[in-house]
């Protein structure tokens, strides 16, 4: 089997987010990098797979700038075979990342049976990337995937929906799994995969190579800012019994004219 997993690297949760001087994107440059924690379902999954498939291959892509084939290297130390970079900027829209990663999957020669990928990404937080690839490619995708299990050509996957409901679908490989947790539980990398990463292949293709445009851009970022700093809180002093019905009038007369939560 052909199995290819889709990663993204995001920014730590813990990091500092700026936006960049002009407004168009966050500054990158003092950024600590993780990968994208739904990716890491993703990647064991596939990891599963291929253990459970004699002869399987597992191909990692990555839409990004060239900084961030550490993820890369990371599925690859986790047990991928090899990895596809496609090296760009990292503000993308959803629509110019499924291309692009259709694109790097078609360049690999390979054909796909599976596709892995994690249900969001936590920075731009869209949900359309596994969507938008499985109707470009013309292939079945199931989104929010916490369970697995094949017969066969045959692969049964859950899907959780609100309310802690279970869906339940049966699907004829290739098909497009968008991972969740509870799927899995992610492997720490292993010193030995770690060092065998280092000399496994990694192909990198610019945009143009795999047939993506800046035309195909649909969203455009512009005026990105900080939210506005909490004003400070209010203290009242309601320890006298005589001033304690006071104060319980302005707090809520506060409450419901300034927080407007009452």
């Amino acid at each position: 089997m052909n199995i290819f997993v889709c990663v993204k690297q995001v920014p730590d949760t813990e990091t500092k987010i700026i936006p960049n001087s002009d407004g168009t994107f966050i500054e990158t440059n003092a950024i600590k990098w993780i990968v994208n924690p739904y990716d890491e379902y993703a990647i064991e999954q596939a990891m599963l797979v291929k253990a459970a498939s004699s002869g399987s291959t597992v191909t990692a892509v990555r839409v990004g700038a060239i900084k961030d084939t550490e993820v890369l290297r990371t599925a690859m130390a986790m047990g991928a075979d090899d990895s596809i970079l496609v090296e760009t900027e990292d503000n993308l829209d959803s629509f110019m990342t499924a291309k692009a990663l259709k694109g790097a999957i078609e360049k690999s020669g390979k054909t796909p049976d599976l596709i892995f990928m994690g249900k969001q990404a936590i920075d731009s937080d869209c949900l359309q990337v596994p969507s938008i690839l499985a109707q470009m490619m013309n292939l079945p995708s199931v989104s929010n995937v916490m369970g697995y299990e094949a017969n066969g050509n045959t692969i049964t996957l859950k899907r959780e929906v609100e309310g802690g409901t279970i869906e339940i679908y049966e699907v004829a490989a290739p098909v497009i799994a968008a991972c969740t947790k509870g799927l899995n539980t992610p492997r720490y990398p292993s010193l030995p995969g770690i060092m065998k990463a280092k000399r496994k292949p990694l192909a990198k293709h610019s945009l143009a190579d795999i047939g993506v445009t800046a035309d195909d851009r649909k969203v455009s970022y512009s005026n990105f800012e900080l939210p506005p700093e909490k004003p400070p809180g209010k203290k009242f002093d309601a320890m006298e019994d005589d001033t304690q019905l006071q104060v319980v009038k302005e707090v809520v007369g506060l409450l419901r004219t300034e927080a407007k939560v009452i």
